[in-house]
């Protein structure tokens, strides 16, 4: 006799598995979405799934969808995240990578320099998903002129204090012995 598995979700994204055993009661299996950070730039959209020591990583780029899912932690804890995208990926062009630590998702955009206001298709608030402060950038704003006035300002900055070609008493004020029209005398204090 062939068991028959019953995937049913759950609130907040659980996915949970109700498998009957011979003689036993419904035996509940649960899967839960690791948790995850995210951040754009101008080409690749990068999540960050966080989970400790993954085994069985199993990661599936489709044009509009992210499917993440392992066995992670000393207890062998399943982790399962699908996420419908905001916009279409490069399925053949994303990657992932696997740490002792996390695994990183490089999803390369359908549209390169569109900027993704989010991860999710909806705009649904999921607890398990953040955005990675840590890497964003706001790289609308940016441009190659503004770095190099950056550049500039930083060369300026550090090359500050260590030309030993100035003569310190043409600096204007250097000179402590010349009298200035605010030296007047103060009166004393009584």
């Amino acid at each position: 006799m062939a068991t028959r598995a019953l995937w049913y979700r759950e609130p907040f994204g659980t996915l949970s598995l109700a498998r009957p055993e011979a003689g036993m009661a419904q035996e509940s299996v649960r899967r839960q979405p690791a948790s995850a950070k995210w951040y754009d730039r101008r080409d690749y959209v990068f999540v960050e799934f966080c989970v400790e020591d993954s085994k069985d990583v199993n990661v599936n780029f489709e044009k509009s969808k992210l499917t993440f899912s392992c066995l992670g932690g000393s207890d062998n804890f399943k982790h399962l995240n699908e996420i419908d995208l905001f916009n279409n990926i490069d399925p053949n062009e994303s990657k992932h990578k696997r740490t002792d630590r996390s695994i990183l998702c490089c999803l390369r955009k359908g549209e390169s320099g569109q900027a993704w206001p989010r991860l999710t298709k909806e705009r649904a608030k999921l607890n398990w998903l953040s955005v990675d402060f840590n890497n964003w950038k706001d790289w609308e704003d940016d441009s190659d002129e503004d770095m190099s006035n950056f550049d500039r300002f930083s060369e300026m900055m550090n090359n500050m204090g260590g030309d030993d070609d100035v003569d310190l008493p043409e600096v204007d004020g250097a000179d402590d012995d010349s009298p200035d029209s605010d030296d007047e005398k103060m009166p004393d204090l009584e």
